[in-house]
């Protein structure tokens, strides 16, 4: 082997020794956002149940779960909403690989508010849910927003996104109105007015708000905005 060979074999070695302790040393803070990604969506199942086992379910307990279900769904699809933003403002890109199981979460948690509401509280009972809805349309507006989470939810997988196509971008943009929609059944479901700012209304206020900041993030405009701060910042 020649002089030249052997320098070429070296640098080569060390180049791979290079990106195997790279990919070490990224690995395992990948590992852990993904465990803490997956952590933070179950933690909401888990207080539950220990809530039901240390007896802490309060004098309601069907409605004091139903709720919870609720709100967990709302927080998962608010924290799913900030990854896209996150990305833009930080460059760090591996948040955005969990976008889909925060959505799935988010899904997850609002299916059994629905059943938790329509099977355990009113035992599946059509005439009486039909005269439920028809008395309180928020649950309208959230059976809509549940809709289109189960149709993300059913094309989340690779399959579907290669069978839809740009139709697939399209349909998985309708989570937008999907989360307005859960934060006006929230809103409404709470009772409250908006217009004279009676009732519990400041949560529904500060999650709505929110929201459209997430929503507004996202205008391309503004979204090249961001990224081309961003590297102002680094190159400075």
């Amino acid at each position: 082997m020649t002089k030249e060979q052997k320098k070429q074999l070296s640098t080569t070695l060390t180049s791979t020794a290079r990106k195997v302790n790279l990919s070490k040393s990224s690995a395992l803070p990948a590992k852990l956002l993904r465990i803490g990604i997956h952590f933070v969506g179950i933690l909401p199942l888990l207080t539950l149940l220990f809530r039901w086992q240390t007896n802490q379910l309060t004098v309601n307990p069907i409605q004091f779960i139903e709720q919870s279900l609720g709100l967990a769904a709302i927080n998962l699809l608010v924290v799913d909403l900030a990854i896209t933003p996150l990305v833009t403002i930080t460059g760090w890109k591996q948040p955005g690989r969990h976008k889909r199981a925060l959505g799935l979460y988010a899904f997850f948690y609002a299916l059994i508010h629905f059943l938790t509401f329509s099977v355990v509280d009113y035992g599946a009972d059509l005439p009486a849910l039909l005269r439920q809805t028809l008395e309180k349309p928020f649950i309208i507006v959230g059976s809509l927003a549940l809709l289109i989470l189960l149709a993300m939810a059913v094309t989340s997988f690779k399959y579907w996104k290669k069978k839809l196509g740009k139709n697939w971008k399209r349909l998985h943009r309708t989570v937008y109105v999907a989360s307005l929609l859960i934060v006006v059944h929230y809103a409404w479901a709470l009772k409250g007015s908006v217009g004279s700012l009676s009732g519990d209304v400041i949560r529904p206020l500060l999650y709505g708000g929110f929201i459209i900041i997430l929503l507004v993030l996202r205008i391309p405009a503004i979204k090249t905005l961001l990224i081309n701060i961003r590297k102002s910042w680094r190159t400075n």
